[in-house]
């Protein structure tokens, strides 16, 4: 009986280290977006942009631009 506590106390240490570090990992990165909004660099936002356009909702064409 002694084994089997010393078994589960130790997995919720372990389970409690990894949720912890993730939770931590996910807290601590910085989004691109909010990189790209601190630069304030009109030329990195447009790099960033996709070259393609998004599917409208019916999904049948790109829609184009006149010009």
């Amino acid at each position: 009986m002694k084994y089997e506590n010393l078994m589960l106390s130790g997995l919720f240490v372990v389970c409690l280290l990894a949720c912890t570090l993730v939770l931590g990992a996910m807290l601590r990165t910085t989004p691109s977006s909010v990189q790209l909004a601190a630069a304030g660099s009109v030329g990195s936002a447009l790099l960033a942009a996709p070259v393609r356009c998004a599917l409208p909702a019916d999904g049948v064409v790109c829609p184009r631009l006149p010009g």
